[in-house]
């Protein structure tokens, strides 16, 4: 879907054809291929349909970050019903490699109230029972000094604790961690190397941020990673 918005909101959304979804992907793959694959807002449930039966026909289909974005920043909320009951069933489990809800989006994943870090590990692992190799779930929304992420594995819970930076210009930090991750995991990271450079890397663009727009404002996106190796 587009989205006509800004700093201050998103004030509409405009629904794209699934065969045109799915023609965008398939031009892609078949032409330049993917050595990782991040997905991003799925507005309906034909969206979801079409891309996950595109996904059922590929051999060996590269690993797949999914973030599933399902309400904005400011609560509104930006895919149908029937989408989130589409990812569950159709991308979360037999095709994604990472899940990277945050605390709003893994709460109506699972129908939990998360209130608290003990409450993140539950969400989690219930999660992870969807059928993800491994769920990273964000701490950003939940309060205090520091923020706490869990990347809950079948190997166990890995903590990734780092202190909150006060700055408004954080809109679309969720967007730009699981593009990132997907970044490492397609130059040969594990999954949890790819996800601690991620943080670091979103972190140095929080700082920087360019200071654009009365809300929410974007990012800086402009930074090398490789003095973070």
């Amino acid at each position: 879907a587009l989205t006509a918005q800004n700093t201050l909101g998103v004030e509409g959304i405009e629904a794209i054809s699934a065969p045109f979804v799915a023609q965008q992907i398939d031009v892609v793959l078949k032409d330049i291929g993917a050595d990782a694959i991040k997905i991003g807002m799925l507005h309906r449930k034909e969206v979801v349909d079409a891309v996950a039966g595109l996904f059922d026909q590929i051999d060996k289909l590269p690993p797949v970050v999914l973030d599933p974005v399902m309400i904005a920043k400011g609560g509104a909320s930006l895919i149908a019903e029937e989408a989130s009951d589409a990812i569950k069933k159709r991308l979360i489990g037999p095709h994604t490699l990472v899940l990277t809800p945050n605390i709003p989006e893994a709460e109506h994943l699972t129908g939990m109230k998360i209130n608290n870090l003990t409450d993140m590990e539950k969400a989690g692992c219930l999660l992870l029972d969807m059928g993800p190799v491994a769920v990273l779930m964000k701490g950003g929304h939940s309060e205090g000094v520091k923020i706490v992420d869990l990347l809950v594995s079948p190997e166990g819970i890995q903590t990734f604790s780092h202190r909150r930076i006060e700055s408004r210009h954080t809109h679309g930090t969720g967007c730009t961690l699981s593009s990132a991750i997907a970044t490492g995991i397609a130059q040969g990271l594990a999954v949890p190397a790819a996800v601690a450079r991620a943080i670091r890397y979103v972190e140095n663009a929080i700082f920087d941020a360019p200071g654009i727009g009365a809300g929410h404002g974007p990012r800086i996106h402009g930074h090398t990673v490789s003095h973070f190796d």
